[in-house]
């Protein structure tokens, strides 16, 4: 025991004080304990990530400071390499120990190991737990074989099956530095919070959710009272206010996973119909699925480099640059697919079941490989997880752990079905929202009606895309 002794929590995808696995265990070994973040140029390179995330993970940490000075205490920064910054920090403090919750993505895996064999070489303790999943990898495995799922309804049975944990205790009253620590800490190089313009990032619209702790709570609450009983009925209506708009609070941890899971239990136990019932199912289900990517990612990290199918392996995409364009920039003449991507482009998020419906157009429609699309998802979702964002367009591009692979959706029949009225469509394509819903929905605008809006006709013909997709698709297995 360390009495006490400094203890140093690195914080990365947990920034809040409540509901911190490793945060509570750390405190429970000595009082005196201060946190630090460092921003990794790894993990932050402004080709490869996303404006709003980096401004919501800035904001984030602001919020994370303030709270940290309530509770007694200090949130450092480090703007350096996690290798050296966190051991020569732990040093220079004279720190008991290095505390942190584990991640399971291969780059944190490798990282983390790294700066435990630096900080045990200098005789500093280092001790990381699992926080960020309600049951971690190894602890949902199939019962037959033992070996991890790659198939998602046994796991969710099985997942669902297993007692979830409580709330962890949250962090108060503790001890923060001496001013000859904060002197310490200054000589290592701990810096003040940066701009996210600072770091070379720039993004001036509005997030879809406020930054911190505070604001994920008081989202939770309201969609637990507005729309948990009626989830599955409205989270495909893209117009609509049907989904939690959770995902940055998940995706930095602003909020905690068991807190988040006792709401839905709360909400279950009040409820007075199995309909009711059913919808909060629909939405835990969702929260086994971030889960399942987490585990299979974790098992199998060769899926962050390509594709798990044999027939996807060497697959001969397109990969025309110039539709790829279009595709991004929302300008495909699908009006649902190009609606989606201007949400995306304007927003930082989209709509998950418009997620689905532009991942299945990129690969199936314009036959260009999905990790074009994986890589721009990243560049711009406020949201970008490297797990859920992997594990979806794999499952869009018929290459991931699916049992029934060969998907492919019809952009007009998915308006018809999700946006039948085009309020979606009408929202994020002005131009072209004073036409008639019929051709909104089913794309069918008249070159006439395109040109006086410049809007553009489809780049290319649906069915044609289908039929030659499945032939390679057949040829591959072959």
């Amino acid at each position: 025991m360390s009495g006490d002794r400094l203890i140093l929590f690195w914080h990365r995808r947990d920034l809040r004080l409540l509901d911190n696995v490793g945060l509570a265990q750390a405190r429970d070994r000595s009082q005196k304990l201060v946190g630090v973040f460092c921003l990794d140029s790894a993990l932050l390179d402004p080709q490869e990530v996303a404006p709003a995330r980096v401004t919501y993970l800035l904001g984030s940490l602001k919020a994370l400071q303030q709270d940290y000075a309530q509770a007694g205490s200090k949130l450092l920064i480090l703007q350096t390499d996690p290798l050296q910054g966190i051991p020569a920090l732990a040093e220079a403090l004279s720190a008991a120990a290095v505390y942190w919750n584990r991640d399971g993505e291969p780059y944190a895996q490798q990282r983390d190991r790294a700066v435990a064999e630096a900080l045990q070489a200098k005789g500093i303790d280092c001790e990381s737990v699992w926080d960020q999943l309600l049951h971690p990898p190894g602890e949902v495995l199939s019962k037959s074989a033992n070996e991890p799922y790659k198939v998602y309804t046994p796991f969710w049975r099985n997942w669902n099956s297993q007692p979830k944990a409580p709330p962890a205790a949250t962090l108060r009253q503790v001890t923060g530095l001496t001013a000859d620590e904060k002197a310490a800490a200054q000589a290592v190089g701990t810096f003040p919070l940066p701009t996210a313009k600072e770091l070379g990032f720039a993004w001036d619209s509005d997030l879809i959710l406020a930054p911190g702790t505070a604001p994920a709570r008081q989202r939770l609450t309201e969609f637990c009272d507005r729309a948990l009983e009626a989830y599955a009925d409205q989270r495909n209506l893209p117009a609509n206010p049907g989904t939690s708009l959770l995902s940055p609070a998940l995706k930095f941890g602003t909020i905690g996973i068991r807190e988040v899971w006792a709401a839905t239990v709360e909400v279950w136990q009040r409820s007075r119909s199995d309909e009711a019932r059913q919808n909060i199912q629909t939405w835990q289900q969702e929260l086994a699925w971030r889960e399942f990517y987490q585990h299979v990612l974790y098992f199998f990290p060769e899926l962050a480099d390509g594709p798990y199918r044999p027939a996807l392996k060497n697959f001969p995409w397109d990969d025309d640059r110039d539709r790829f364009q279009a595709w991004c920039e929302g300008r495909t003449g699908f009006p649902i697919v190009d609606a989606a991507m201007r949400q995306l482009n304007q927003t930082g998020w989209m709509h998950n079941r418009c997620r689905m419906i532009v991942a299945s157009f990129l690969t199936k429609d314009l036959l260009i490989n999905w990790q074009w699309g994986e890589r721009y998802f990243m560049q711009t979702l406020i949201d970008g997880d490297l797990a859920a964002n992997n594990g979806g367009w794999q499952w869009s591009a018929s290459s991931g752990m699916d049992p029934k692979p060969l998907r492919i959706f019809n952009p007009v029949s998915q308006a018809q079905k999700y946006d039948p009225d085009a309020e979606y469509i009408r929202t994020w394509l002005p131009e072209i929202r004073h036409l008639n819903t019929e051709a909104l929905v089913t794309g069918r605008l008249s070159v006439d009606d395109c040109d006086a809006c410049g809007y553009p006709q489809p780049i290319v013909n649906h069915k044609q895309q289908q039929a030659e997709f499945k032939q390679r698709y057949q040829q591959q297995k072959a």
